[in-house]
């Protein structure tokens, strides 16, 4: 019975059960759901299990492998030290809406076929909005339903694919795919949405900063992650993942470093850092595979961290805009080291958790031969440490003193930020620790001497040209602003277009019509001047006359007809 159901359903019926409590209790059966998936996940045997037989169909709840465990365990982690972190709050919606998210992306981890990854897939998003509209305002209203649109979008999309590829192959098994037909590309297609591929990624950047200050720490961890675990399910392999990742790591470096928002620079770096884990699974090697996955579980972590340092500043000081903060080390020293150990983790510095995932990264790249996409990776790793090394915690606890001045953040805040660094410090120290557990055996020694300097080049000469761009004025001010996406084509340019369009429509439709009208009227006016009271065909005709025309019609005809 232990191996029949999925760990993700425990969060799931029991976010259904949280309104049922109230005070301590409530805390504690909150806290207690992650626990239970954990002892549940950790009791499940290689295999599949929770099998059900639907319409000729198996539906497989349970598919445990390696690659499922893994993300099953992060998740886990991170709804546990989410709930930690939102304690404070007394708020039933997020309460609900957080472990039922989570519960169902574990569900679509451990999804052994299409149909039961669809059933999660659905959940994720109707759950995930929730944590946008509690913060009820009109603004995160209308984020939320673009949100939920293209979230239930990707579904349909995926469905579709679903359909074609059951026709096609007579099984719903969630094994590799390819792109070798029309269904591979529409569901990978559908899984590029979640993991914000280019011009598929506005969604992120829209969504995440508008949702409450505990609901963007727990959307950071699971939607885009999810992504990238069906992704090294189905696709990995798929050369073209790679130059899709490569550009995924470098566009969000030019947003990032104008944007004023700093929960938004925060969601363009993870569009930066799924591009990583997205082109490892392109390389598709081992070696590569391991790096996108132990990518996927360190990056769950310090980008947490991050997103809950600026949930803390934002919750205490009222604005998370970098142009109105600075000088809160004072005021906020403990939550200045976690975000500074986030920095420092998500710049893969060594010792830290993203140095010894990324490196496995880089090396399968280049070991591969992709010389391009190394190169474009390389100048993103500088880029991440502009954007979230420094950015972030220079301009939210140094830069210029804003002059505000706050209390630290709430104990429990302060536990989950804790929490979230020492596994974040613990990883870069004790890598194996995390590489026993990946899909394949690793093979790999991040602390060489070659590997090490090589990157603290790159973060020395990155930390330097930041040095000088700010002390010469040549760094973007921070500065109140909206900085323009590529929603803006279809939210704003594409309706201005289409009235443009039926303008011009309308005008050509009243022009033809107006022709048209002239035209019949002249029509008429010769009808009238022929056929009306003193036309030529309204006079009255002698006997004779007609006679002849007789005639003449008469003559015609059998001349016609004898010809």
């Amino acid at each position: 019975m232990i191996a029949s159901f999925s760990p993700g359903l425990i969060l799931i019926v029991g976010g259904l059960l949280i309104p049922l409590f109230r005070g301590r209790a409530r805390q504690l059966f909150m806290l207690a759901l992650p626990v239970l998936g954990a002892a549940q996940l950790l009791g499940l045997s290689n295999g599949l299990h929770g099998q059900i037989e639907i319409f000729d169909y198996t539906l497989t709840f349970v598919r445990a492998d390696r690659l499922s465990f893994v993300f099953g365990l992060i998740f886990l982690i991170a709804s546990f030290y989410n709930t930690i972190y939102s304690l404070h709050e007394n708020d039933t919606m997020q309460q609900v809406a957080a472990p039922i998210y989570a519960g169902a992306a574990i569900g679509a981890v451990y999804a052994g076929d299409l149909i039961t990854l669809f059933i999660f897939w659905e959940i994720t998003a109707v759950s995930s909005v929730f944590l946008i509209w509690a913060r009820r305002t009109a603004k995160a209203y209308a984020v939320g339903m673009r949100y939920l649109i293209i979230q239930v979008g990707s579904g349909v999309i995926l469905l579709a694919g679903i359909i074609l590829r059951t026709q096609e192959t007579g099984s719903i098994a969630f094994e590799h795919i390819g792109t070798t037909d029309l269904a591979g590309w529409l569901i990978l297609i559908a899984f590029g949405i979640k993991a914000a591929f280019p011009f598929l990624h506005n969604w992120l950047q829209d969504a995440y900063p508008e949702a409450t200050v505990t609901g963007t720490v727990v959307l950071s961890a699971f939607t885009t992650k999810l992504a990238v675990y069906v992704l090294a399910r189905g696709f990995a392999g798929t050369e073209l993942l790679i130059y899709v990742g490569a550009v995924m790591t470098a566009f969000p470096v030019f947003f990032a470093v104008i944007e004023n928002d700093l929960r938004r620079v925060l969601a363009f770096s993870l569009n930066n850092q799924v591009g990583f884990m997205v082109a490892g699974i392109g390389v598709g090697t081992s070696l590569a595979l391991n790096g996108a996955v132990a990518h996927a579980f360190v990056h769950i972590i310090y980008k947490s961290l991050l997103f809950m340092s600026m949930g803390a500043v934002l919750h205490r000081v009222g604005t998370i805009k970098a142009s109105e903060l600075g000088g809160l080390y004072r005021s906020m020293p403990i939550t200045t080291v976690f975000c500074i150990i986030g920095a420092a983790s998500i710049t893969a510095f060594p010792l830290f958790s993203g140095y010894i995932a990324k490196s496995l990264t880089l090396s399968a790249t280049a070991e591969g031969g992709y010389v391009v996409a190394w190169l474009i990776l390389v100048f993103a790793s500088a880029g991440v440490l502009e954007h979230s090394g420094i950015k972030i915690p220079y301009f939210a606890f140094f830069a210029h003193d804003s002059g505000k001045r706050c209390q630290e953040a709430p104990g429990n805040m302060l536990i989950a930020m804790a929490i979230a660094a020492f596994l974040s410090v613990a990883i870069g120290v004790y890598p194996d620790m995390l590489y026993a557990i990946l899909p394949f055996p690793v093979d790999y020694q991040p602390y060489t001497v070659s590997h090490v300097l090589s990157q603290l080049q790159l973060l020395l000469f990155a930390m330097l040209a930041f040095a000088i761009l700010v002390r010469t004025g040549l760094y973007p001010k921070e500065i109140p602003s909206t900085n323009l996406n590529t929603d803006w084509i279809y939210r704003k340019a594409l309706p201005v277009l289409l009235l443009w369009l039926g303008n011009a429509v309308e005008a050509m439709r009243r022009g033809a019509a107006a022709r048209a009208q002239r035209r019949l009227e002249r029509f008429i006016l010769q009808v009238y001047r022929h056929h009306g009271p003193a036309g030529i065909m309204a006079r009255t005709w002698q006997t004779g006359h007609t006679v002849l025309w007789v005639a003449l019609l008469l003559g015609a005809y059998l001349l016609v007809y004898f010809l």
